[in-house]
């Protein structure tokens, strides 16, 4: 079966015809044409038509694949011209549609698996290539969503929204991204109960370059109870030094938090010895 780049590059040489010279016809550029015959783009319903016209086929045979003889209508006009009117009227419905799947596929994509857990997809995919177009914005929705707006268990995509977050902008118990919110957040900047990135508000405890954090804070410029860094403020301070150790970090955050839940002693401690 042809395509319809193929059987487009077909019509214009058998018309002895050039790109240059059918898109001057069409009114759009070389490149449109070559386009479409290379199979990297679709032209438009108005231009289908027109190319109907030019080679005297039928819409139907340029968009079907399955139709591989050009159909030319046995009807024609007082000059001997063959009259396309109804052939166009009759194939515009079909065509729209078919134009308009088109057009949905290259502009957005989506699957879904069909296992569902509490009535949601396992996994949704939603990748919409124009997604400033109202009509195509999406959002994958499932256990496991991945899309331009991703909402789910597990989240992924440039607005990703989940328990676990990872996006552009996320947001999230767990998030970590450009921009990220979350009961845990890790990026560039961190905002959320425990903040760890350049730019890090946490408010219990945050390490980062610049970090505010309530209870800790940890890095180069910082602000909290509890601060350790080169320029550091709050109510108990340690300031870098020469022999500034991450054992030294330990005793002196264990020395006024105590309780602190070990893993998160060690991860403020390295951060504390380490970003200088």
């Amino acid at each position: 079966m042809k395509t319809f780049s193929e059987k487009l590059a077909e019509l214009r040489r058998r018309d002895a015809m050039s790109q240059e010279q059918l898109a001057e016809r069409l009114g759009v550029t070389r490149q449109s044409v070559s386009k479409w015959e290379s199979g990297a783009a679709v032209p438009e319903l108005g231009k289908l038509i027109a190319l109907s016209d030019i080679f005297s086929v039928s819409v139907d045979y340029l968009v079907k694949d399955r139709l591989e003889e050009p159909e030319r209508p046995e009807t024609q006009d007082s000059q001997g011209t063959p009259d396309r009117t109804e052939e166009v009227l009759s194939s515009t419905a079909k065509l729209t549609e078919q134009v308009e799947e088109i057009s949905r596929f290259f502009r957005s994509w989506t699957w879904e698996s069909k296992t569902k857990l509490f009535g949601l997809p396992l996994v949704s995919i939603c990748f919409c290539i124009y997604p400033h177009i109202t009509r195509y914005r999406k959002i994958a929705r499932g256990i496991i969503a991945i899309g331009n707006v991703a909402a789910g268990v597990v989240a992924i995509g440039a607005l990703s929204v989940g328990i676990f977050s990872l996006g552009a902008c996320s947001i999230g118990a767990l998030a970590l991204g450009a921009l990220a919110f979350g009961l845990a957040a890790l990026g560039p900047v961190a905002i959320g109960l425990l903040a760890f990135g350049p730019v890090a508000i946490g408010l219990w405890y945050a390490g980062g370059v610049a970090a505010l954090g309530g209870k800790i804070a940890v890095g180069v410029a910082v602000v909290g109870e509890t601060a350790v860094g080169y320029d550091a403020s709050g109510k108990h301070i340690l300031l870098w030094g020469d022999s500034l150790t991450q054992g030294d970090v330990e005793a002196f955050l264990l020395q006024h938090h105590p309780h602190l839940w070990k893993p998160l002693l060690k991860f403020l401690s390295f951060i504390g010895a380490n970003i200088k």
